[in-house]
């Protein structure tokens, strides 16, 4: 999905779509939008599980990549609530996180993932995941 907008500076911008970051680490979050914006998406911020699936729910984000080590509901619990809804359940997810194991990919993939990035990650590393999931 390609919408044109005008950016900051009056310059016209293509953006490729609306992420959903899910990631209760506030520098964590705000990297990933930076990397993200800079490679021209639309970012929707949630600092939680409970709050994401709000958004997701409302707002219709294209792609998903939430973090997996999170207070309350963890990425992984996130994955299956979001499978399991009709409104939500065609949205890409990529999982973004410091547990690097195969294990740990598998399972994701396992709980409805369609990518995983193991932290540290490279602004090429997350675009190019997120790439992999768009239809």
């Amino acid at each position: 999905m390609h919408i044109s907008g005008i950016g900051d500076l009056g310059v016209n911008i293509t953006l490729l779509g609306t992420i959903l970051i899910v990631e209760d680490s506030r520098s964590e979050l705000e990297l990933m939008s930076h990397y993200l914006i800079e490679g021209g998406y639309n970012v929707i911020q949630a600092t939680g599980a409970k709050e994401a699936l709000e958004k997701a729910q409302s707002q219709n984000p294209d792609v998903i990549v939430t973090d997996v080590v999170m207070p309350g509901m963890s990425g992984f619990e996130l994955c299956r609530s979001l499978k399991r809804n009709p409104v939500t359940q065609k949205v890409p997810i990529v999982i973004c996180s410091s547990k690097n194991q195969e294990i740990d990919r598998l399972w994701a993939m396992r709980q409805g993932a369609n990518a995983y990035v193991t932290k540290p990650y490279t602004r090429e590393q997350l675009l190019r995941a997120i790439k992999s999931v768009v239809i």
